[in-house]
């Protein structure tokens, strides 16, 4: 898993984090889209979904492609809120505290979803099961300030 680790390496950097929101997010929507839900490129290095929340200030859906640690044999998904360790949180998880009734495209499927944000213990654990997933949230976090939120969705 060379390759892998060289990823991981690169997305810890903070040049990283100036671009890949610009870039990532973008590419996965338009390939997402063109491809009527059945490939998104970030998911062919870690497991991504499709986030569909509501607005906390507008109320209009947004829809944003995200990595995600799924659980339970995929009936439950941890979305973490690294804005890929830049200082705010990113906007999806203020939708999430405002709405957390949600929708995930999960392979190609859309799936409602209830989102709890995790404290303590179970945040805690979650975290130390992401670390091990995916090590650079461990630079992300590192790097801000912030307690990065973690969610937990679970299947309406």
């Amino acid at each position: 898993m060379r390759g892998a680790r060289v990823v991981q390496k690169v997305s810890s950097t903070r040049g990283f984090a100036r671009v890949a929101p610009h870039v990532v997010p973008a590419l996965d929507r338009a390939v997402h889209r063109l491809t009527r839900g059945k490939v998104l490129l970030s998911a062919q290095l870690l497991p991504g979904v499709v986030l569909t929340t509501t607005g906390a200030r507008s109320g209009l859906p947004r829809r944003t492609p995200l990595a995600c640690m799924p659980e339970d044999g995929g009936r439950c998904w941890i979305l973490v809120g690294s804005n890929f360790g830049r200082p705010g949180h990113p906007a999806w998880s203020h939708n999430l505290l405002a709405h957390p009734d949600a929708e995930i495209n999960w392979k190609g499927r859309d799936v409602p979803v209830t989102a709890r944000l995790l404290a303590g213990e179970e945040r805690a654990a979650a975290w130390q099961a992401l670390l091990a997933f995916w090590p650079p949230y461990a630079a992300y976090q590192a790097r801000v300030e912030r307690e990065i939120r973690v969610f937990r969705l679970v299947r309406r």
